[in-house]
């Protein structure tokens, strides 16, 4: 295949579709948990499995999948994980019992944990740095239609038809992304040695660390703790279809302000954005802290697609420059740090769900969103006043 243009402005619309359906398959079944609890007659607390396996799957592999696209290309690794990925998606359509769909599912986080930083890794690749907050913000774009409609569509086809059903849509469709990926010519990489010199070109870098520990606080605070959103309101009396649709505004937001930041990204500094970001995360939490109803919560999922779209925009794109030699790894280990972090913060935060103790869960986050935007702003400043960014 011939080597793609030395700059792009936009990623490839196969990635973008990729990126699509892998946001589609994670955010799927947080309206589904309370069905999939009763239907296979486990406690939420025990259910929520599904969904916390899925997320420290995805984390975990990603720094393997960055790894093994900086040696061997992003495109052949890609093509794998979906290949992967689909067969997952059908063998989790068809698990009677829990200890079986979640190890399915785990499958399926991992396969599907490739996308998302393999692509990030290849607008890299091909993007100039003057540009590349734009083009992901294309990507981003297309991860937040794949959330809206998984979080609204998700819902709905469990309730009106059967929960196992929307596991077999991504599965299909990532099956297709794998033929398709087929054209996408491969981007050249920086020759640095073998596996061990990847990961040490990144753990030496003081600056990846930091950036890999703001990653891990944020996917706790706002993918882990978002997940309760659909079950606070099914907790009291909410069907998962109209739970669904209400958190589907977080895709909504997601996708309209990824617009907004695009254009901002020219004039506005990251920690500007930044700041703007967690000033939308800390809103949001608190709103729905004091009250849970169909108004908080739709307003609350699109407040955080809003500060999703500022701050994660914002720090993906930091940890795209840390380290550019071993970017795949670097971008990889930022993953596994924001997706460790979701599934860390949906397990813990399993029973107080199961007990109904939503404001103490969403309290919490909403104060942890204040640290993390503060320390955030501080350390993007400082970097930026080195030079390197």
């Amino acid at each position: 295949m011939t080597a793609p243009p030395a700059s792009l402005v936009r990623p490839p619309l196969v990635l973008s579709v990729a990126t699509f359906v892998s946001s589609f398959d994670r955010f799927a079944v947080n309206p589904m948990l309370v069905l999939i609890a009763a239907d296979l007659g486990v406690p939420l607390s025990a259910a929520v499995a599904v969904a916390s396996g899925y997320y420290l799957a995805y984390g975990l592999t990603q720094p393997l999948w960055g790894v093994l696209s900086d040696r061997f290309g992003r495109v052949r690794v890609m093509r794998a994980a979906m290949f992967g990925a689909a067969l997952a998606g059908v063998v989790s359509a068809l698990m009677p019992v829990l200890g079986a769909l979640v190890v399915s599912r785990v499958v399926a986080g991992a396969c599907f944990g490739a996308v998302i930083p393999t692509s990030l890794t290849y607008v890299g690749d091909t993007v100039a740095p003057v540009v590349r907050q734009r083009a992901l913000s294309d990507l981003m774009g297309a991860g937040a239609l794949g959330i809206a409609m998984a979080t609204g569509l998700g819902g709905v086809l469990a309730d009106l038809v059967d929960w196992h059903v929307a596991f077999t849509v991504p599965a299909a469709c990532a099956l297709a992304c794998a033929l398709a990926l087929r054209s996408l010519p491969e981007p050249p990489r920086a020759e640095i040695g073998g596996l061990g010199r990847h990961v040490g070109a990144v753990l030496r870098e003081p600056w990846a660390l930091l950036v890999f520990g703001l990653a891990f606080v944020e996917g706790a605070v706002l993918l882990g703790t978002m997940a309760f959103l659909a079950t606070a309101l099914e907790h009291s009396g909410v069907r998962a279809a109209v739970a669904g649709l209400a958190t589907a505004t977080y895709g909504v937001g997601l996708w309209l302000f990824s617009r907004v930041v695009k254009r901002l990204s020219r004039t506005w500094s990251p920690p500007v954005l930044i700041a703007v970001g967690g000033a939308h995360l800390c809103a949001g939490y608190a709103l729905v802290a004091v009250h849970v109803s169909l108004a908080t919560v739709g307003a609350t999922a699109l407040l955080l697609g809003v500060g999703w779209s500022f701050m994660h925009s914002s720090l993906q794109t930091w940890i795209t420059t840390v380290a550019p030699n071993a970017r795949g790894t670097s971008v990889a280990f930022f993953a596994a740090a924001l997706f460790v972090g979701s599934a860390v913060s949906s397990w813990a935060g399993g029973p107080a769900a199961q007990d109904g103790r939503y404001a103490l869960l969403f309290g919490v986050a909403a104060a942890v969103a204040v640290p993390l935007t503060v320390v955030a702003v501080i350390g993007r400043h400082r970097y930026g006043v080195t030079g390197r960014a």
